[in-house]
């Protein structure tokens, strides 16, 4: 394949991801790299398509994540930049596949901001649809909301792409809000 489709990113992950959780985190993501992809003017689907697809392995393996991606991915003739791009979330984690692209900055920082965001937006009661940047960071500074996010990792995500936390949050708000129907935030009710 040429580029990796937003359709075929979610047909190879319904290959290996059955939990919904699961499903809805990677559309978290997903919906936060197009935004990034915009800020950058880069190509809004391609960077939606890896983001949806980084967490391929994980159900199935969560204590090998990423050590059974690549070469599955390459027998599907995913490009070898994106497999590099989802290897590279794992970076100092799992391995030492250090984010060098714009796009692999992106969902290294994205992956992480996307759970604090999503938990946020779930205690309003309008869901994201009028979540604001002050709201999220009043959330984002107490350590104990959302704890099992990894702060330290997102803030060196953000130091990798020179931006701040807000200004990335802000990002990714916006690209949620955008799917919020799909990420079910909606609010109460959906």
């Amino acid at each position: 394949m040429e580029k990796l489709t937003l359709a075929e990113a979610k047909r190879l992950n319904d290959t290996m991801v059955t939990e919904e959780h699961l499903k809805l985190h990677a559309a978290n993501v997903s919906a936060c790299m197009g935004a990034m992809a915009e800020h950058f003017g880069a190509d809004k689907e391609h960077w939606e398509a890896v983001g949806y697809l980084h967490d391929y392995d994980y159900e199935k393996y969560p204590e090998e994540h990423l050590a059974h991606t690549e070469e599955p991915l390459r027998a599907a003739g995913v490009p070898e930049e994106d497999i590099r791009a989802i290897l590279s979330h794992g970076y100092s984690i799992v391995n030492d596949v250090k984010p060098e692209t714009e796009m692999e900055k992106s969902l290294f920082t994205v992956d992480e901001l996307s759970g604090i965001i999503q938990a946020a937006a779930r205690m309003r009661p309008a869901g994201i649809t009028d979540m604001d940047i002050k709201s999220f960071m009043k959330k984002w500074k107490n350590k104990k909301f959302a704890a099992k996010c990894n702060r330290p990792l997102i803030l060196q995500g953000c130091e990798m792409l020179g931006m701040d936390i807000q200004e990335v949050a802000e990002i990714c708000i916006k690209g949620m809000k955008d799917h919020a129907q799909e990420l079910q935030l909606t609010g109460n009710g959906q």
